[in-house]
């Protein structure tokens, strides 16, 4: 029987007077690739934030692989890995200097680090790159980088906060082309928010469209689209990116709250691109 590799309870967080999540109810089955979907200020970061206990839990409950983030985060912390949108590998490093870097931070064995760092790089076809500063990298390499940096301590669950945003098609593909590599390798569960609705439909196997703090649309992306389908009375099969719209419209209103989370989204979009 599949069990729940991330399951949220009621989670609510509120800066200030902007509830950002609002009771939000997600369930993660292990093993799946989960897309976390909706416009800026919908709550996905701040949700992200929660399950991988870089935020408290103020309200309701969240458990990875049964353990609580609240009361057992460094268990938690062992279990993950992850790759935030704000850049996180260190130009003044080289490739291999930044993964061994996070081998330690995430207390890799140290007879095993040089191994695993190695296991890493080549998961995401940066071997040959290993040694060369990452200020050199061009996008695509740094953002498979920050991929190495997150799988060099096995995690059970990756954590993808807009994996492939301001990266060029081919680059976006050779990304996913690593994450699914590894996952058929290792069955690791995969959560990830992104704005591209072709990768969501493509590479996730269910998707749920948050909306003010909530899911508001959960389930296969095929089963989204026939929904929609069937409540305009047409045969013609919706896009994914149709029944997005339908669930949060433009977004515009979302976003008013959120312009920090929308110069940061610029700001990486630039230093990739």
């Amino acid at each position: 029987m599949t069990s729940d590799a991330v399951a949220c309870t009621g989670l609510a967080y509120t800066f200030g007077g902007t509830r950002a999540v609002d009771g939000l109810d997600l369930t993660v089955a292990e093993g799946e690739v989960f897309g976390l979907l909706g416009p800026n200020g919908a709550g996905k970061t701040t949700a992200i934030r929660c399950i991988t206990t870089l935020l408290p839990v103020p309200a309701g409950m969240v458990r990875v692989f049964g353990h609580d983030t609240a009361g057992d985060r460094m268990a938690v912390r062992r279990l993950l890995g992850y790759v935030p949108q704000q850049l996180s590998a260190d130009q003044g490093l080289t490739g291999r200097e930044n993964v061994a870097l996070f081998a330690r931070v995430f207390d890799v064995p140290r007879r095993e680090r040089a191994a695993r760092v190695g296991q890493a790089l080549a998961a995401v076809d940066l071997t040959d790159a290993a040694d060369r500063l990452a200020g050199t990298y061009s996008g695509g390499m740094v953002r498979r980088l920050e991929l190495a940096q997150a799988l060099v301590s096995a995690p059970r669950l990756l954590i993808l906060d807009e994996p492939t945003i301001g990266l060029d098609p081919i680059a976006r593909t050779g990304v996913w082309e690593h994450i699914n590599a590894v996952r058929a390798a290792t069955g690791m569960t995969v959560l990830v928010t992104t704005h591209y609705m072709d990768e969501a439909d493509q590479y996730c196997d269910r998707v749920g469209l948050m909306h003010h703090g909530r899911v508001r649309a959960l389930g296969t992306p095929a089963e989204l689209r026939r929904g929609l389908a069937a409540r305009r009375g047409t045969t013609t099969l919706p896009t994914l990116e149709d029944v997005f719209r339908e669930v949060a419209g433009s977004g515009l209103d979302d976003e008013s709250g959120d312009f920090r989370d929308v110069r940061s989204t610029r700001r990486t979009a630039g230093r990739v691109g």
